[in-house]
């Protein structure tokens, strides 16, 4: 029996809780048609929308007080790594390595004080701050509802009393259901009233407190790690002293094909030796390919008179020992320069000269192919003949000064490693 009746007040209950969500959406719609009066009450709307604007604010804070606890994490972590590392490259003949090691362990524990303390003195209290909101929230929900029910009684109650045939009994009922309505309501939206307006001001003595809290934090970790940073400075300064001369020296990439080129080259000066007691290799014969150099034009040429027929070009001091060079478009010799309709070669520089560079550094020629560089030395880059034979990281060119004062490619020229070097033109 005790069963059935606790089975039948449940039910009861539900039906009654059934019973008041009708009503409610009722009384809600005839409201909005503007057939039903509604309540108002300004000034806690007005509480509410701060309280919604402090709970939005509170959230963010939360949101990004983790993101920074998470970066502070990840630099933890970066650091950490960074000093195995140099844990690891340091030799244990090396001065101060105890020091070093020490001074990474301090920079380890530094890292875990300051995010743990961000995490008690500022994480933990924005959460108890935002932790009183769900349910002031959830009051502000149900005070919505019971005035709604007080509406709803207030207007039963009056149409009854205003109804041609009034029923004295059901007026009663619904007069006892109309205070008991308005009872309900005004004692939370009283206690709402009170606590909404304190919770809005308390936010300004949170937001100073959590602020200066993660401030005074920062300050301090940056100070001692500030000592510590200095302390490994003046570890590493020390370091340096005693291994000064030392020094880091700039290494060219490995050539391959060295001796090929070397080889190819000392054959061709070979070649281009005079023999033994002439002062000068004969001139090749007028009208020889040695002789003239092969030009292209474009345009038709104009047909040659009688005084010029005959006439070679002039030739640079390097021409005989070089390969024909192919000019495009050249029209006429002006100033030292053979200008045309795709611009101005300077006869001044080493044919299909590219660009200049300026050693950065000192390089010694380690086979007879190579230049020898001083830091400072100005070299003219030009291609090599055959694209094949350069190696990655090496350039052919010839030292200004050389060729300023030989004008000869075949005893100045060379192969040198272009990180020695930098573009200054």
């Amino acid at each position: 029996m005790a069963e059935m009746g606790s089975k039948g007040v449940t039910a009861g209950k539900i039906a009654s809780n059934v019973q008041k969500k009708l009503t409610r959406a009722q009384e809600k719609v005839l409201q909005k048609l503007g057939k039903a009066d509604e309540t108002k009450d300004e000034q806690f709307e007005q509480c509410v929308q701060n309280f919604n604007k402090q709970l939005t604010e509170g959230t963010r804070l939360q949101k990004d007080l983790r993101t920074y606890l998470a970066s502070v994490k990840a630099m933890h972590e970066a650091s950490k790594k960074l000093n195995e590392c140099l844990q690891e490259m340091y030799e244990p003949d090396w001065p101060g390595r105890d020091e070093a090691n020490k001074i990474a362990e301090n920079n380890d524990l530094l890292w875990l004080d300051y995010h743990q303390k961000l995490v008690d003195q500022a994480l933990l209290t924005m959460d108890t701050y935002l932790g009183q909101f769900p349910d002031i929230k959830s009051r502000i929900a149900k005070r919505g509802r019971k005035l709604v029910d007080y509406d709803s009684a207030r207007h039963h109650y009056e149409s009854l009393q205003t109804a041609k045939k009034k029923d004295e009994a059901k007026i009663a009922k619904a007069e006892e259901e109309l205070i008991k309505a308005q009872k309900v309501f005004e004692e939370m939206n009283v206690d709402l009233q009170e606590e909404l307006p304190s919770l809005w001001n308390s936010r300004v003595g949170f937001y100073v407190n959590t602020f200066q809290s993660i401030a005074g934090l920062e300050e301090n970790f940056h100070k001692e790690m500030s000592k510590l940073n200095q302390n490994l400075n003046d570890v590493l300064v020390s370091l340096e002293k005693q291994h000064g001369s030392n020094t880091f020296t700039v290494k060219a990439q490995p050539r391959k094909k060295t001796k090929l080129l070397s080889r190819l080259l000392r054959k061709k000066n070979s070649d281009n030796a005079p023999a033994k007691g002439n002062k000068s290799p004969s001139p090749p014969p007028d009208g020889s390919p040695a002789a003239t150099p092969e030009i292209r034009v474009n345009h038709e040429p104009e047909p040659p008179s009688s005084a010029t027929a005959g006439a070679s070009l002039p030739k640079s001091p390097s021409q005989s020992s070089l390969p024909a060079v192919v000019v495009e478009t050249f029209s006429a010799t002006v100033n030292g320069t053979v200008e045309g309709g795709s611009g101005a070669v300077r006869l001044d520089l080493p044919p299909g000269f590219m660009f200049k560079v300026q050693a950065q550094h000192d390089y010694v020629a380690t086979d007879t192919d190579e230049l020898q560089l001083k830091a400072g030395d100005v070299v003219l880059v030009i291609p090599f003949q055959n694209p094949e034979e350069q190696d990655e990281g090496w350039l052919m060119g010839v030292k200004e000064s050389d060729w300023n004062q030989h004008k000869e490619l075949e005893k100045c020229r060379g192969v040198f490693p272009e990180n020695f070097t930098e573009r200054v033109q």
